[in-house]
């Protein structure tokens, strides 16, 4: 079975995101919250390591709740700074926190975060025709732009191309993967 050209096919966890999440349509304001964030948490780093560490962040985050997220005060910024099963920086904890309270505000003005950042493409998926791979589009610059006027962080157009190929926005699975 060939698989896009990024997955380690030594790694389980890298196997399974793949081939049963990666480019996968979501429309769960959960599941959107928690991969923006992941995405932002990844800046910098592999994302084989966010992936290593989701569980913990899941736990650590609860659940990706983002009402909790939200609420979350100095007491619990040093709580996850101290937990070692997640990528420890407080800018990138402190913009979660940061972006939760717009993610909620982005809810309240379009009944769901996934009415949002679905509008931009009227609901339509967009597939990759080529085998070439973009890091950032005219699409991720938008989305960027207007996260960024309402106050996130991390959601630079590299951050959110990569987030709307995890969403299932756009499919880039290259043309010879099993999933295209």
């Amino acid at each position: 079975m060939k698989r896009c050209f990024w997955v380690d096919e030594k790694s389980e966890i890298y196997i399974k995101y793949h081939d049963e999440e990666w480019g996968v349509p979501k429309h769960d304001d959960r599941d959107l919250f928690e991969l923006l964030i992941l995405e932002g948490f990844q800046a910098g780093l592999a994302w084989i390591t966010v992936l290593k560490k989701r569980e913990a962040f899941r736990k650590a985050f609860d659940n990706f709740d983002v009402k909790k997220v939200s609420e979350y005060d100095d007491a619990k910024i040093s709580e996850l700074l101290n937990n070692e099963g997640i990528i420890r920086s407080r800018g990138k904890i402190e913009a979660a926190i940061s972006n939760a309270k717009m993610f909620i505000q982005i809810q309240k003005e379009f009944g769901s975060f996934a009415n949002y950042i679905w509008g931009f493409t009227n609901d339509k998926v967009i597939k990759n025709t080529t085998d070439e791979f973009p890091v950032k589009t005219e699409l991720s610059d938008r989305i960027s732009k207007d996260l960024k006027k309402r106050g996130m962080k991390y959601t630079g157009s590299v951050i959110i191309y990569s987030y709307l190929q995890a969403i299932g926005i756009v499919n880039d699975h290259e043309t010879t993967c099993f999933k295209y």
